[in-house]
């Protein structure tokens, strides 16, 4: 069954090792090219993110460096992995072929210019997460304790994302930015998020933020990261399983979906350590849910809310 992941940090993971990996196979990667054809990925979407302590200054070249590293090498597969410039691209794709999205987890790198967004956007950036836990000139995230929410130049850049029609992703968000994002983003996803209900971590959503992503008709997909899964911080599928249910339950089996966090992850869920994995984990899906539902979990919730 086809699979869309919409969140990993290989990236970064390539980035830090300075070409001691290769994507081609390299065992240290989660996600790697041989692991998305075993895994029978439609689409992995690919995050530009860059740790917080890299100075301010550098961290244009940081994330510049990072599109690179996309295009050299996650993209140089003999043409079988081929790039999205829009959403809808998905529904063209040839048979045989994956699909790679680029994303971006945090604004930090473009400061006050919104010149160096529509770069992204126009290098293939889809989908744009505000910032990563910490607050900085566009929104609060969810670990900054102030807990304010959007500032303008945040509501200027969703406005941005709106008419590009690329997503705005809520996940690490602080509740208020989440709240003040919902409003306005005509494109809101949670790229990489599972429910607070069952697991309290701090990046979860409560059932009341799940209840308006529902109501607002868009994606939540769910993260396979222990700490956000169980509140021991070990896990296996059937703990994500719990997850889906319980946002299957509040109204949303037509809105979820994967997003897996594999390479930005210190610990595995047992049994889905890479993206080779994800058949077994839709086997386990399919002793609890019927064929048509574990296939819009799998990619065809996704296909249904592609931005247009």
């Amino acid at each position: 069954m086809k699979i869309v992941d919409m969140h990993c940090d290989v990236l970064y993971k390539l980035q830090k090792a300075k070409g001691r990996l290769t994507f081609q196979d390299s065992p240290e990667l989660d996600v790697n090219f041989e692991r998305m054809v075993e895994g029978d990925m439609l689409l992995q979407g690919f995050a530009i993110f860059l740790d917080p302590e890299v100075p301010i200054e550098h961290k244009w070249k940081k994330a510049v460096e990072q599109s690179n590293i996309f295009k050299q090498h996650v993209l140089h597969r003999n043409g079988v992995i081929k790039p999205l410039k829009k959403w809808t691209d998905l529904e063209m794709l040839p048979d045989g072929k994956m699909a790679a999205a680029l994303t971006l987890e945090g604004v930090e790198p473009i400061g006050q210019d919104l010149d160096r967004l529509e770069q992204l956007l126009d290098g293939g950036v889809l989908s744009v997460g505000l910032t990563w836990n910490n607050a900085n000139l566009a929104a609060d995230g969810i670990e900054e304790t102030r807990g304010a929410g959007l500032t303008r130049f945040g509501r200027d850049i969703i406005s941005r994302l709106n008419k590009r029609k690329v997503f705005t992703d809520v996940s690490h968000l602080s509740v208020k930015s989440f709240w003040d994002t919902i409003e306005i983003a005509e494109f809101p996803i949670a790229s990489h998020s599972s429910a607070k209900a069952i697991c309290s971590h701090i990046r979860n959503l409560d059932d009341d933020q799940i209840k308006a992503m529902i109501e607002h008709d868009a994606m939540i997909h769910v993260i396979f990261h222990p700490l956000f899964t169980t509140e021991s911080g070990t896990a296996n599928m059937e703990d994500v399983v719990r997850h889906i249910d319980h946002i299957a339950e509040l109204g949303g089996i037509k809105n979820i979906g994967f997003g897996s966090d594999f390479d930005g992850i210190p610990s595995h869920v047992k049994g889905l350590e890479n993206a080779s994995q994800f058949q077994d984990f839709i086997a386990v899906l399919e002793t609890h849910f019927g064929k048509e539902e574990v296939a819009g979990f799998a990619h065809q919730n996704f296909m249904n809310h592609l931005p247009r």
